[in-house]
């Protein structure tokens, strides 16, 4: 991709209780850049034609858990035309969704969270490609915190499910590994630093890398 501008494009990987969505919307904010998170999703379901809470509903799930909740009514003949007779479900809201990113990202500076976008813009030269882990107990607290339940045990139990759903999901449309540090360019546990520290941590590498 030669024609590729070389404007900046910061993904965020994360584990979920990791404050993927406050870093990505903080650095936005700092930097002026556009935000996307399930905007991604909903608007790659928008353009197919399709009904989007189905997609809201599998979010980050690998093509097994996409397999079957498409009525024939709606969602195969409507995705028919951009993937072809013979595609799976889930396969082709990826395609969509995929299409979605790469055309964010050739537009102008961005933060995408999640969706493995450091995959999909891998042949983009101004990618920032970070991921955002922390310890178990950290991200229960941040998940009761924000509101998802109101018991250390059930939060454990989203943890766990959700980040197992974020690996497959990653691993099965991509040659890498969901959370290895060979994949990214900057890591952090964010146990360890507030976000304002992280944010201006990954603007000083932008600005180091000339991407600013």
């Amino acid at each position: 991709m030669n024609d590729t501008p070389k404007h900046c494009i910061i993904t965020i990987g994360r584990s979920f209780g990791a404050g993927g969505r406050e870093l990505g919307q903080k650095l936005a904010g700092l930097l002026g850049y556009d935000y996307y998170d399930k905007e991604l999703l909903i608007d790659a379901a928008r353009n197919a034609g399709l009904d989007t809470t189905i997609f809201e509903k599998n979010d980050e799930r690998a093509p097994g858990f996409l397999s079957g909740v498409l009525p024939m009514s709606m969602g195969y003949s409507a995705l028919a035309w951009y993937t072809g007779p013979n595609s799976a479900g889930g396969e082709s809201v990826y395609r969509a969704q995929s299409d979605f990113m790469r055309r964010v990202a050739s537009q102008g500076p961005c933060v995408i969270v999640g969706r493995t976008a450091d995959y999909v813009l891998r042949d983009f030269p101004g990618t920032v490609n970070i991921f955002l882990h922390a310890r178990e107990d950290v991200c229960i607290r941040r998940i009761m915190d924000r509101g998802d339940c109101d018991k250390p045990e059930k939060a454990r139990s989203i943890l766990r499910k959700t980040n197992r759903l974020r690996a497959e999901f990653y691993n099965f449309y991509t040659d890498r590994t969901w959370g290895d540090s060979a994949t990214y360019d900057i890591t952090f546990d964010t146990s360890k630093l507030p976000v304002d520290a992280i944010a201006s941590l990954v603007i000083a590498y932008i600005e180091a890398r000339g991407l600013k």
